[in-house]
């Protein structure tokens, strides 16, 4: 599943949580997650791991936008959000784009 991404983008993308030992799983959700996405919609990714502080998410989220795609991401830590249905939404509809060592 590309998610309506192609796989230039997922490995540009991927090639920076690689950098970040802290970063162990990152989700996509969303309307790309959910099959529902159109042309220029963002990406919408929340990271799990260890040590995810907002300077880490900065240093990640600050890589993110440098690179060479058409899209904006979203990027949150998955410990940081507190709104009930966003959480639901990523339990229900949430899908792996990334695991440390994968």
């Amino acid at each position: 599943m590309n998610f309506g991404l192609d796989d230039k983008t997922i490995g540009l993308v991927k090639g920076v949580f690689i950098k970040y030992p802290d970063v162990e799983s990152v989700t996509l959700y969303g309307s790309r997650a959910t099959g529902t996405f159109k042309q220029g919609s963002d990406i919408d990714l929340t990271i799990k791991g260890t040590n995810i502080d907002i300077s880490v998410l900065s240093r990640i989220s600050n890589e993110l936008d440098d690179l060479p795609i058409p899209y904006t991401l979203d990027l949150s830590s998955f410990s940081d959000i507190d709104n009930p249905d966003l959480l639901n939404h990523i339990k229900r509809f949430g899908i792996i784009f990334y695991k440390k060592g994968e």
